[in-house]
């Protein structure tokens, strides 16, 4: 269903929020399995979602098959278990630390928390599309800071934009979709240019692509050093390879806002098998970082050869790549989806023309360098 059809329904139905009636729906994008079934198709590249290509560590093929037994219980509502480990693995008290239905839920939970109508949210364009979506359904304003044109962060926009009134400063670094790194003095600049009662929320999904970085910053250091509230979010859907287990977590400055997040927490909202599996990745960092070296090296690879055919790249501290095309984005990814491909369209204003690739295996990413060669340029 498109959003312009489930938005003219939404509008015809009294009861509904205005909120809800207003709001952009998330692209997802296709499962391989509805491209196979809509272009009858065999082998499909999927390089659309920045999911880790190699999967997760053995670790969590060694404890999958006793689960099966457990599976008519109820999961741990607190997942103390898997916050105990996080706890150990990032120095931090264990009440300062809060589990979800992936990190999206987290979004979810903040906004819930802490948002009121006419509030106002500072994020960046483009984004995530749940910093946008998550406020706005509360009633929010969204005021979203474009990136300069040389695909980074405007941090000078962005020191501009919070010193009005700001409830919320949420972001992600590195950037999705577009790959790019604040670095410390930027941040820093930004956090002090914020209210004192500003809540700030970086959202570190890709953190484990960019920490090799010595220019990365630890934004939990520069956040413990200055006394607005904050939170971190972080996944475990990309570089550890839990996409389809639905698992993220948050780093908070104190316990009461955990506390608050919890209050708005659906009560077993982390499931068994995926609370298990991701204290089996974070036991196993070694093969992470594995992961990661051989992601960052190809994702270099596709940089250089997207380059030398004239294209421009966003640069990127991600596991994946932006790029700006000659073609239409949408037109772009049905031609590779013909081809069994599947990327990301960004249909935002402005950003018609650019495309989001995920970094896949060699084979994968040789098969989609191929076609873009043969299309676009």
């Amino acid at each position: 269903m498109s959003d312009t059809v489930a938005l003219s329904r939404l509008a015809r139905q009294p009861l509904c929020r205005p909120e809800v009636s207003g709001l952009p729906r998330y692209n997802a994008g296709l499962s391989e399995d509805e491209v196979q079934r809509r272009y009858s198709l065999k082998n499909i590249v999927k390089l659309g979602s920045n999911e880790n290509p190699y999967g997760p560590s053995t670790q969590v093929k060694a404890v999958w098959d006793n689960l099966a037994s457990r599976l008519g219980r109820y999961p741990d509502a607190a997942a103390m278990t898997l916050r105990s480990d996080i706890a150990k693995v990032c120095g931090i008290e264990l009440d300062r630390i809060l589990v979800g239905n992936g990190s999206e839920q987290i979004i979810r939970m903040i906004a819930e928390a802490y948002l009121s109508p006419q509030d106002r949210v500072v994020t960046v364009k483009p984004a995530f599309g749940l910093h946008e979506i998550c406020p706005r359904m509360m009633g929010a304003v969204v005021d979203a800071v474009p990136i300069t044109e040389q695909a980074t962060f405007d941090c000078a926009a962005l020191q501009q934009a919070v010193q009005s009134p700001t409830k919320v400063l949420m972001f992600a670094n590195p950037s999705n979709p577009v790959g790019c790194m604040m670095k410390g003095d930027e941040l820093q600049e930004l956090i002090a240019s914020c209210p004192p009662d500003a809540l700030i929320v970086v959202d570190e999904a890709y953190r484990e692509y960019a920490e090799q970085d010595p220019d990365y910053p630890d934004a939990r250091t520069i956040l413990e050093k200055q006394e607005r509230p904050w939170i971190i979010l972080r996944t475990f859907s990309k570089a550890y390879g839990l996409a389809a287990l639905r698992i993220g977590y948050a780093l908070t400055s104190s316990g009461e806002i955990s506390a608050a997040l919890d209050t708005v927490r659906d009560p077993f909202n982390t499931n068994m098998p995926a609370q298990v599996a991701a204290c089996a990745v974070l036991a196993d960092v070694a093969y992470m970082k594995d992961c990661v070296r051989k992601t960052v090296a190809e994702r270099e690879r596709v940089v250089q050869f997207l380059i030398t055919k004239g294209l421009f790249v966003a640069p990127t501290w991600t596991n994946f790549v932006f790029v700006r095309t000659s073609m239409k984005a949408d037109k772009l990814a049905v031609a590779l989806l013909e081809q069994g491909i599947i990327i990301k369209p960004w249909k935002e204003a402005g950003f018609e023309n650019w495309i989001r690739i995920s970094i896949g295996l060699p084979e994968e990413n040789n098969i989609v360098m191929n076609a873009l060669a043969d299309l676009v340029l």
